[in-house]
């Protein structure tokens, strides 16, 4: 009695075979890409002769077989991960991204916040015959960006406020 979805193997020899199919057998690499005979020139012509006997002219170009891409290559990509940079009051040392430069780098100094608050707070206080532009002088209060002594480009800002 037969189990629906049950199988019985059949009886008689074993309909397993001895070696697995050939690689162009299981990939059928010829049935798509049929090479056709090698041409034959004729005397002194150059002339192909054909299946009929007649001459004719080669094939303008002739097909190159497709290469088999292997299945075991692995591609290797290496990716560099660089820690984030600090920026203060003082130079740092570091790997530029866009030069890939390992540089020091070069400050210059900018108001800010911190330099139009103590500007205000001198002029408040009576400092209005020009003391209080005092701030704009001292880099302590000011912010500072940092650029890269190679390519100029600006790498970080440091704001004081």
């Amino acid at each position: 009695m037969s189990v629906p979805g049950s199988y019985q193997a059949a009886a008689g020899p074993s309909s397993v075979p001895s070696a697995p199919p050939s690689y162009e057998e299981t990939v059928a690499v010829n049935s798509y890409f049929p090479v056709p005979p090698a041409p034959v020139p004729g005397p002194t012509t150059g002339l192909v002769t054909g299946p009929d006997g007649k001459g004719m002219h080669p094939p303008a170009y002739y097909t190159q077989p497709v290469p088999v891409p292997n299945a075991n290559a692995i591609a290797v990509q290496t990716v560099y991960v660089q820690q984030p940079v600090s920026f203060f009051d003082r130079p740092v040392q570091m790997c530029c991204p866009s030069c890939n430069k390992m540089i020091v780098t070069q400050l210059s100094y900018n108001a800010g916040a911190l330099t139009w608050l103590s500007c205000g707070s001198l002029c408040l206080l009576g400092c209005v015959a020009g003391c209080c532009f005092i701030p704009f002088c001292v880099d302590a209060l000011q912010d500072v960006d940092h650029y890269c002594p190679n390519c100029k480009a600006l790498l970080g800002t440091y704001k004081r406020l």
